[in-house]
């Protein structure tokens, strides 16, 4: 266990946050002032009882160079295929690359996308990021559009109605961005909800319906013939 001071104790996982916890509920301590107080003694008992010496003595610590980046090196990375389009996908979102000699060469390569804790999101190749455009397959549209824009309303409407039914839910396996305010992932789809591609046709005729009350006949067919 590293100690430097009361109040900079870190933690073994799965052991020292229960045992310290557990203790201090036992002392009836509750602040923060009583608990930087009992540390010492908790920190003496439990590195008496399960403290070992370290094969060496070798300090490996070392300072922060100038050219490293603890934002860049600690971030989450995820490895993601170039396509002829200049496109990958993370996390139901299309980055679409910008079209140079530079990301033509990348085509069927694997390159990695950088997600912040910040929420950030970059797209790097060899360590470089990339300029690209986003586009989110999970994009909602606002209400304030439905209303400034007078001869769009209906459909954005339309789109609103589709939206709702959707299954929103990002990937499984990307990181909690619950730091972010953002809500902990659902394991399962909400009831109603469907995947994007198993929406149809049927699907946006009932939108349509429900936004439109004088509509008779479905403005979208399933087939036509010519």
């Amino acid at each position: 266990m590293n100690v430097g001071t009361p109040d900079e104790i870190i933690v073994a996982p799965q052991t020292l946050q229960d045992r310290l916890v557990k203790e201090l509920r036992l002392r009836g301590i509750d602040t923060r002032e009583a608990a930087n107080a009992y540390a010492p003694r908790f920190i003496a008992d439990y590195n008496t009882r399960f403290g070992k010496a370290p094969r060496s003595a070798f300090n490996a610590h070392r300072p922060l160079r100038a050219d490293e980046n603890l934002d860049t090196i600690l971030t989450w990375r995820e490895p993601r295929r170039v396509t002829r389009s200049l496109t990958l996908r993370y996390d139901r979102v299309i980055y679409l690359l910008d079209d140079t000699e530079a990301t033509r060469r990348l085509v069927g390569r694997y390159i990695d996308v950088y997600e912040y804790p910040d929420g950030r999101i970059e797209i790097r190749a060899d360590g470089i990021a990339l300029p690209c455009t986003p586009y989110d397959r999970l994009s909602e549209i606002d209400q304030g559009a439905v209303v400034d824009h007078k001869r769009l309303g209906h459909v954005l409407q339309v789109a609103q109605l589709i939206q709702a039914d959707r299954d929103n839910r990002r990937a499984s396996g990307s990181p909690s961005r619950t730091n972010q305010g953002q809500a902990p992932k659902l394991k399962e789809r909400k009831a109603g909800t469907r995947k994007q591609r198993e929406i149809s046709v049927e699907d946006l005729n009932t939108a349509i319906g429900r936004t439109t009350a004088s509509l008779q006949d479905p403005v979208l067919k399933t087939s036509s013939k010519r």
